[in-house]
């Protein structure tokens, strides 16, 4: 029990002196979290879309020849942004446009005009728009002033891209509606009832508007609708000029895709 009782104080010294230890502080290193800047300059910050750092610039082309008689002139399109590399295929399509209508312009001038001038010679102005934008979706059109030397008058065409930006490809016009739907027949009748309503002769040319996918490859997109362009002479008289036809996007109701490309310009 004696022995007991002296392990027992010998014990409890031990924890005293234990007590009266100086105390050991630890010390925690921590890293402070980086400073996030607030005056970031807009086009630092990231968006949801490409296109809202993207822009259309031109780049003017001309040429001139002499034998035969001849010049060229156009604007020639093409996106400029943060990312060039993403813009690549858009703009190399951009400008392939513009170059094989020149080309085929210019062989044509070189095969078919006289080398002594009718009248001051043959010419060729291409213009393009920027007829909608909406997300990564552009649609653009191009407009051509044709004159082949010796020719009555003037010749007027176009042709249209349109290209989604964000999967980098060209948009269909089947691409807007719902699959196995009868599309082009509503924009057909459309198409027909506001042209009938014109006094440019329609009645002989109404064929130019029938539901067939070769009438309707001239198209755009933008906030007024779905944009249709027929060239002179498919559904009227040289004199009459292109006709364009807008058709809302509530005329589509029903063919369309709810949450399509055609509802982003909707919006």
């Amino acid at each position: 029990m004696k022995n007991r009782f002296v392990s027992f104080l010998i014990v409890l010294g031990l924890l005293g002196a234990a007590c009266n230890l100086p105390g050991r502080i630890v010390e925690l290193s921590v890293t402070p979290a980086p400073e996030v800047p607030t005056d970031l300059p807009t086009s630092a910050l990231p968006t949801p879309f490409l296109s809202e750092a993207v822009t259309i610039v031109s780049e003017p082309f001309s040429e001139t020849g002499d034998k035969p008689i001849y010049t060229i002139n156009a604007q020639i399109p093409y996106a400029q942004g943060p990312d060039p590399v993403r813009l690549a295929n858009f703009n190399t399509l951009l400008k392939k446009m513009v170059e094989e209508q020149i080309q085929s312009f210019r062989d044509s001038v070189l095969t078919l005009a006289p080398i002594d001038p009718v009248n001051v010679g043959s010419s060729f102005n291409l213009q393009y728009t920027v007829v909608g934008q909406a997300q990564d979706y552009w649609s653009l059109k191009y407009e051509v002033d044709a004159y082949f030397d010796g020719a009555a008058h003037p010749g007027h065409y176009s042709a249209t891209i349109n290209y989604d930006l964000a999967s980098d490809r060209l948009i269909t016009l089947d691409e807007l509606f719902l699959p196995g739907s009868n599309s082009l027949q509503v924009i057909s009748e459309y198409c027909k009832a506001e042209l009938a309503k014109r006094d440019i002769g329609f009645d002989g040319f109404a064929a130019g508007a029938d539901p067939q996918p070769e009438n309707y490859t001239r198209w755009n997109l933008s906030a007024d609708g779905l944009i249709i362009t027929f060239d002179e002479y498919q559904v009227a008289p040289y004199a009459a000029g292109p006709q364009v036809v807008v058709i809302p996007f509530s005329a589509l109701q029903g063919v369309a895709l709810t949450n399509g490309i055609a509802a982003s310009f909707s919006k």
